[in-house]
């Protein structure tokens, strides 16, 4: 299922938001848009905060066994996903988890100049193989993509390399595409997972036949 929103005005919904098969954290939002994240998603819906902020997606990695956070997170907040599964903290220069690990159930790809130490705790955390790697040379691979269970859709500007890199480490179909009417920044403008997509009300049919076909949402 397709649901198409915005958050207080911004289409960005992936910078606020993050989601697995089971769950979706987001910051505190309007009963409506929450029934409708939860129905495109069929998941559970936590409001949560990190650092005080609604800046979820962005700070935020996650997949069915655990999950990665900016290492500003306060201990309350930290409490609240450790309700679902292990958490770790980004001690790490490259600390938006979300922005730099693009993960699913099958592996990791993570900021290039993410350390070595803090790589082998993601992979512990993840339960998941983590390598370093770009998408569309850029090292801001969770902005740069989306990954689920079922398929990628990134970056169109992604060289072969790249693509081979992805398909070698999530172990489905990659595929590149655009977000709201041309935007690139896949990870920031969609979220995903199994079951459905939330993009925001700018995104064209064109656009939502590539989420479909890339993420086997067709039903």
């Amino acid at each position: 299922m397709f649901k198409k929103i915005e958050l207080n005005g911004n289409p960005h919904i992936g910078i606020f938001c993050r989601t697995n098969d089971e769950i979706a954290f987001t910051p505190r939002i309007p009963k409506k848009i929450k029934k409708e994240i939860g129905e495109a998603l069929n998941v559970k819906i936590k409001e949560i905060s990190i650092g005080g902020g609604s800046i979820i997606g962005s700070l935020l990695a996650m997949n069915s066994n655990g999950a990665i956070v900016a290492n500003f997170i306060g201990d309350e907040e930290r409490k609240m996903i450790e309700r679902f599964f292990e958490v770790t903290a980004l001690e790490d220069r490259f600390n938006a988890a979300g922005n730099n690990i693009l993960v699913n159930d099958g592996g990791a790809l993570v900021h290039p100049g993410i350390k070595e130490k803090m790589v082998k705790k993601i992979e512990k955390t993840l339960g998941v193989p983590v390598y370093r790697g770009t998408i569309s040379k850029m090292g801001t691979v969770g902005m740069a993509a989306v990954a689920t269970n079922k398929g990628v859709l990134c970056h169109p500007k992604i060289d072969e390399e790249e693509k081979e890199q992805l398909h070698s480490i999530f172990k489905v179909p990659v595929e590149i595409g655009t977000v709201s009417h041309g935007m690139a920044y896949i990870g920031a403008g969609l979220i995903a997972n199994v079951h459905g997509a939330v993009t925001s009300p700018h995104t064209t049919g064109i656009e939502l036949g590539r989420m479909e076909e890339a993420l086997d949402l067709i039903k």
